[in-house]
């Protein structure tokens, strides 16, 4: 559907497209949710309808995800204490936070912060957010949720590479989760945060992003980021993990955000692990494209689910590239009640 939907689009338009349409195979994507029905994205689109559809859709996924998550925990929305919400791919002025506040029966005097700009890191980085929150404030309950409408981005003028790629591997997606120092009543803790960082590379602006164009998000991609992750991760992560008494070698295992098959490859090779021991980061990618900030969420899911993460099973390293151009990190363990 999304290759026939591109061919509509591009062909006979972008001369990128007749050499590129191959990507549609080699992305290892079989399947993604995306928010609007196909002849949407062949229409032309504008900022303002962008941003409505945006609006709509934001607020109907991440009202799912919260009572979803508030559900698993066996809390009800007034038992929040802040609220944190992760975003790149659209525009909310009152902030996404305070639209949900007028859905949901959460207290009036719940502490929020929007996060903007931190692109597909911003799972990772988010996570680390909400856990120095929840330590700020002993016992209080944090509720990250992470919103990202990929889809609603691609734009019909733009004929470059990039957004043909970005048309190949973007979905939409939303997760929630709730931090606390505290454990809940009958709720076996699922995870704990052990430590954060993140590294910036200097002069790296414009290895991805946004631009800002006249009817919408304009995608950046770098073409070297694959070439940066395989040379350069391994040093970054190891000072990482040497900072916070911790190393590659004693590791559980990786959860990364998978933003596409090369970049997975990269990663394997640079923290040398074997090539296809990201089952499951290209499993999500199959079945879900890259949704952003959101994909790692669905990596650390089934991560969970399949008992990756397990009492004396070693840390497991959580990782996200984004815009900066920046690695995050956080170092997670099995849950625990102390």
């Amino acid at each position: 559907m999304a290759r026939e939907g591109a061919r509509r689009i591009f062909q006979g338009r972008s001369e990128h497209f007749d050499r590129m349409w191959q990507v549609f195979d080699t992305a290892g994507i079989d399947a993604r949710q995306v928010c609007e029905p196909v002849d949407w994205y062949v229409a032309k689109q504008d900022w303002t309808g962008r941003n409505q559809r945006f609006l709509a859709h934001a607020d109907d996924l991440l009202e799912q995800a919260a009572t979803r998550c508030l559900a698993n925990a066996g809390l009800d929305a007034a038992n929040v204490d802040q609220i944190i919400t992760v975003c790149s791919t659209g525009i909310a002025t009152p902030s996404l936070d305070a639209r949900l506040l007028q859905r949901m029966k959460f207290r009036r005097d719940v502490a929020r912060l929007p996060i903007f700009g931190l692109g597909c890191a911003g799972g990772v980085t988010g996570l680390a957010r909400a856990a120095q929150l929840a330590e700020a404030r002993p016992g209080s309950r944090v509720l990250l949720l992470v919103i990202e409408l990929c889809s609603l981005t691609l734009r019909q003028s733009d004929l470059s590479k990039s957004n043909i790629l970005a048309t190949a591997l973007f979905g939409d997606g939303a997760a929630a989760a709730l931090l606390s120092t505290d454990a809940l009543p009958d709720r076996a803790p699922l995870l704990t945060v052990e430590a954060s960082g993140e590294h910036c590379w200097p002069d790296s602006i414009d290895v991805m992003g946004w631009s800002v164009e006249p009817d919408g998000l304009g995608v950046i991609f770098s073409r070297d980021i694959p070439g940066i992750v395989r040379s350069e991760m391994r040093t970054i992560a190891d000072q990482f993990l040497v900072a916070n008494d911790a190393s590659a070698e004693t590791l559980g295992g990786l959860i990364c955000h998978p933003g596409g098959a090369k970049v997975v490859e990269a990663i394997e090779a640079a923290m040398e692990r074997e090539p296809g021991s990201l089952d499951v980061e290209r499993a999500v990618l199959r079945d879900f494209g890259n949704m952003s900030a959101a994909t790692v969420w669905f990596v650390l899911e089934r991560r969970l689910a399949r008992g990756d993460v397990r009492p004396g099973g070693g840390s497991h390293l959580m990782s996200a590239l984004g815009p900066g151009f920046t690695l995050s990190f956080c170092l997670v363990g099995p849950g625990h009640s102390a």
